[in-house]
Parts: structure tokens; sequence; C-alpha cells
């Protein structure tokens, strides 16, 4: 079950974002009435990319022995 504070792997890419699935980010906040996430994503250097309202088929929980990786963003 996703709650809020965890972090959360993106399942699709969000073109309009420059978001790549396996993406990294963090539910800020649960909806009561559906399976809802807003789920912010930022850089290593803390700078917001987006906050965006995700159901539970755009993320998925991030696994226990997952390594993490980071990308360079695509120039606008």
């Amino acid at each position: 079950m996703i709650q809020e504070m965890d972090t959360v792997v993106l399942t699709h890419d969000i073109d309009g974002y420059d978001l790549k699935r396996d993406d990294i980010g963090a539910v800020v906040h649960c909806y009561s009435d559906g399976p809802a996430f807003e789920v912010e994503f930022v850089t290593g250097e803390g700078e917001m990319i987006a906050v965006l309202t995700l159901t539970q088929e755009g993320i998925r929980p991030i696994g226990h022995k997952e390594i993490l990786r980071v990308r360079e963003p695509v120039p606008a």
C-alpha cells in the first residue's frame, strides 16, 4: 500500500515534463476518495521538476533491493 512520504517509481514516460519510466518520486499526498496520489519529482540538487496527480497504475513502490541510478535531462 502506497502512503504519504513513500518513495515511488514511475511506470511510464511523461513527455511534457521529461519524466521517464523508472524515474523516482516522493508521494506528498494520498487522496482518500480514490487511488490517486500527488507525487513530487526533483533533481539531485532538490530543484522541483513537477508535482503530478498519478494513479496506482502510474507508480509503484520502490523495491528494497533495487539499485538507483541517475540520468541527464533532455535539453529543451
